[in-house]
């Protein structure tokens, strides 16, 4: 079997509360993240191994995606709604649904046909929240969504989900992941559950993995071979198309997501708690490589 995990985890930086929303850009050579609740975004840049406060006064960005025009598109708990990055200048794309406002947005993946999908679970809004500002579900639900720009329509694509919380499309875009992280105080496992893309929106979906309790799958990416690796508790796990279990890395503190990046896209970039941490890797991320060929 070929050797996913080739070099040793190594810490590249520590002082975050709950770090979250990994994303390598390629066009300054940086990596960005989130720390939620101190509010913040900060950048790594890999050669000058520096970490600098990007933006404070955020509203709580979490999970964030390259746009195909080099802008930014990410996830605001605060602002309840997905907006755009470009060049600093920050703009809304989509906040409300039938007249009611989101949850809080959570993470989000860019198709290739331009559409933008997301989970909107309530994290951002519920009562002792440090991550957005607590308010109530205006909508009735937690949903997966699928915004047309060109359209400005928004159409829920899966509804079947507790929390739904980190995704990403297989390779060919023909399947899309999806976690559940409401856990069992809501009498559901932590899973990953797979839907057929069909069009515009989503077939019927099935677990492509369940979790033990202490080890939601918060976010993940899924590389060519179409692999998952996700976090799960305090390790990165990677699993194979057919669910398998390849490999796990254990990570001091609880992880929350991860991305690949750097110059050639073997880097995996691990945010978690406190901390941001690099993998050596022999695969690169499904989506980069095919906006490179």
């Amino acid at each position: 079997m070929e050797e996913l995990i080739t070099g040793r985890l190594e810490k590249l930086f520590e002082g975050t509360i709950w770090a979250e929303g990994p994303l390598w850009l390629p066009q300054s050579q940086t990596l960005r993240w989130s720390d939620i609740p101190n509010n913040r975004i900060l950048e790594f840049s890999p050669s000058t191994a520096a970490t600098r406060e990007y933006a404070t006064g955020v509203e709580y960005t979490n999970g964030r995606a390259l746009h195909h025009n080099g802008s930014v598109v990410q996830c605001s708990h605060g602002r309840r709604r997905v907006e755009r990055d470009h060049d600093g200048v920050v703009s809304p794309i989509v906040e409300a649904f039938g007249g009611h406002r989101l949850n809080s947005p959570n993470d989000v993946v860019v198709a290739a046909d331009g559409t933008v999908w997301f989970t909107d679970p309530p994290y951002g809004i519920l009562p002792g929240t440090v991550e957005g500002h607590e308010g109530e579900q205006e909508y009735g639900g937690c949903y997966v969504f699928r915004f047309d720009p060109a359209k400005e329509e928004l159409t829920p694509v899966v509804t079947d989900l507790v929390h739904p919380n980190g995704l990403a499309f297989s390779p060919e875009e023909s399947l899309l992941y999806v976690s559940d992280t409401a856990g069992g105080g809501y009498g559901v496992p932590f899973r990953i559950a797979v839907y057929p893309v069909e069009g515009d929106t989503c077939g019927v979906g099935r677990t492509f993995v369940e979790l033990e309790d202490d080890a939601a799958s918060d976010g993940f990416r899924v590389d060519v071979d179409g692999r998952v690796w996700t976090s799960a508790g305090s390790s990165v796990r990677v699993y194979a198309p057919d669910g398998g279990l390849l490999a796990a890395v254990e990570v001091p503190g609880k992880v929350s997501n991860l991305c690949f990046g750097g110059v050639d896209g073997h880097d995996l970039y691990i945010t978690a708690t406190t901390s941001l941490y690099r993998l050596r890797t022999s695969t690169q991320d499904a989506t980069a490589a095919r906006r490179q060929s």
